[in-house]
């Protein structure tokens, strides 16, 4: 199955075909959604080059989801300022005055202007009882020529429009008042009459309560004989319903038998529905009552469009019959086709009501054609019990299961996120490790540098002079910070740079600290170094402080 969303103008139309479809049957769709001649449209956004309306979309090798946009050149295009008013009217409130001719009753109903008039029968219909197919009207403008008008453009009376409505008379009750008005001798029973009024509303004549075919209602099989493609078998079979029966009908699912069961139990256990497979037969002398009273009735369809999937095949023709015995073979097995093989015409139609369990598909009910609307709708609300016990059980399966798989995720985000922190914490450690390392390494180069610097004034030291020396000797005693004293003998005649290399050789260099004299109280670490001890007056003795430099 391939999906398009197909863009005209302001309008965005779903189109979903096999894709052994032609782009002709897309054509064919848009022109009943859009309501344009499919010989005025170009469809564009092909990715594979242009395309003509023979071209099978299996050979495009499209993926599933498509865009596709029309282009109307032969068509005019809107009035801006007519879609505003229109736009205007549709968001208007219209007052319909309708009054029920039988009972002489008033309603007020407020609709808005992009209701149908459709929409307004049916509504009645819930007041008064009276089918929309049995409503007779009086004050519907000239314009409201079709049920699917808007009243924006029905020509309504803005803002208030009054209206009249009553039950339509049936051939056989006008008959019958003309036959008493004759003469007293012939008289209808209630109930025969009854019966003869339902068939005769519903549009069918003597010869179709019996089993003739009309030739008006024949003009066209339901669905081609030997249908290869069962949405376009689907798409003849749903137009030609509305031809025969009307537009109010179940909405059949387009596309194959498999589509309809991944559409009807293959989703969230919530979304999940029955399936209603509607068997038709032309010759069977129910069907046209079975399809106009039973499955065109209001109540019928609402309720199949709420709770089923429909799908629908004609077993008028062999081969069409053949085809569909095998697929039920297939997907309910042999005792189930061998229960609607064994079906007479005259039990046609068959209505089948299929639930989707986890290993295979149950057929709850056969519905054949010889039922009241009554029964058909008890029968649907016993299948939907069955079916809601266990789609209960499905939500509460699915709801514990995807609880399992919540915890789970969250475990494994927990377990993720714990792993993400140590890994974190591990390479915060690495590293401060390796920045401490580095650290270290640099302390470790700055000391054996000061060490080897140290090593090296101690070398170059010139020798400390003796005591009984004849040379001028000046004795210096320097303190440490840490309170120690050292002392040393140097020749008055030595540079003031010997003393700061003797005290850089005991671990105190002059980039780091300042000697300090007492009296007077001095930083001889700013004197001239090339001046002798005896012009800096450190001569012949003299006490100084080491203290560290800001």
């Amino acid at each position: 199955m391939l999906d398009f969303r197909v863009e005209y103008r302001d309008r965005n139309v779903d189109v979903v075909l096999e894709d052994s479809s032609t782009v002709g049957d897309i054509k064919h769709i848009l022109e009943n959604e859009l309501q344009i001649p499919a010989t005025k449209m170009l469809l564009k956004g092909w990715k594979t080059g242009d395309v003509d309306d023979s071209t099978v979309l299996k050979t495009l090798h499209l993926p599933k989801n498509n865009s596709l946009y029309v282009l109307t050149p032969d068509l005019p295009p809107p009035s801006s300022s007519h879609s505003g008013a229109l736009q205007e009217s549709l968001n208007q409130n219209f007052m319909l005055i309708v009054t029920h001719r039988e009972v002489q009753r008033e309603y007020n109903l407020n609709f808005s202007g992009s209701s149908t008039i459709q929409e307004v029968k049916r509504n009645v219909y819930d007041l008064t009882s009276i089918p929309v197919r049995h409503q007779l009207w009086e004050g519907w403008p000239p314009s409201a020529t079709d049920d699917s008008m808007t009243l924006a453009v029905s020509g309504l009376t803005f803002p208030c429009h009054r209206l009249t409505v009553g039950r339509r008379s049936s051939p056989v009750q006008t008959r019958e008042q003309s036959e008493e008005q004759c003469t007293d001798v012939h008289m209808v029973s209630d109930s025969d009459g009854d019966d003869f009024e339902d068939a005769t509303e519903f549009g069918v004549d003597d010869g179709e309560m019996f089993g003739v075919a009309s030739s008006a209602l024949r003009k066209s099989p339901m669905m081609p004989e030997n249908a290869e493609n069962e949405g376009d078998a689907l798409l003849q079979f749903t137009a030609e319903f509305s031809s025969r029966y009307g537009d109010c009908h179940p909405v059949y699912f387009i596309g194959s038998l498999e589509a309809a069961f991944q559409e009807a139990f293959y989703g969230k256990a919530r979304d999940r529905k029955l399936l209603a497979i509607y068997l038709h037969h032309d010759e069977s002398v129910l069907t046209n009552v079975f399809c106009s009273q039973m499955l065109c009735a209001e109540s019928i369809v609402s309720y199949l469009s709420q709770n089923f999937i429909t799908w629908a095949w004609d077993m008028t023709k062999e081969a069409n019959r053949a085809r569909f015995l095998t697929m039920c073979t297939r997907h309910f097995g042999s005792v189930v086709a061998q229960t609607i093989r064994t079906q007479k015409t005259d039990q046609f139609p068959l209505f089948l009501i299929i639930m989707g369990k986890r290993s295979s598909n149950e057929v709850l009910n056969v519905i054949q054609g010889n039922t009241t609307v009554d029964e058909l709708m008890m029968r649907l609300m016993a299948a939907m019990e069955i079916f809601s016990a266990q789609q209960q059980e499905d939500i509460k399966d699915e709801d514990e299961r995807e609880a399992r798989e919540n915890v789970k995720r969250e475990q494994d985000e927990a377990y993720r996120i714990s792993l993400e922190a140590d890994r974190a914490k591990r390479e915060a450690q690495e590293r401060e490790m390796a920045e401490q390392f580095r650290l270290e390494q640099i302390r470790k180069e700055q000391e054996e540098e000061r060490e080897a610097i140290r090593l090296s004034l101690e070398q170059s030291l010139p020798p400390e002079p003796k005591e009984e020396s004849t040379e001028s000797v000046s004795k210096l005693r320097i303190r440490t910070p840490s309170g120690e004293f050292f002392e040393r003998r140097f020749l008055a005649s030595s540079k003031l740079q010997v003393v700061f290399d003797f005290v850089a050789s005991k671990g105190y260099p002059w980039e780091e600290y300042k000697l300090l004299g007492t009296f007077p109280r001095r930083d001889v670490t700013q004197l001239d170094p090339n001046k002798s001890l005896l012009e800096v007056k450190l001569y012949p003795q003299e006490t100084l402080f080491l203290e560290a430099k800001e």
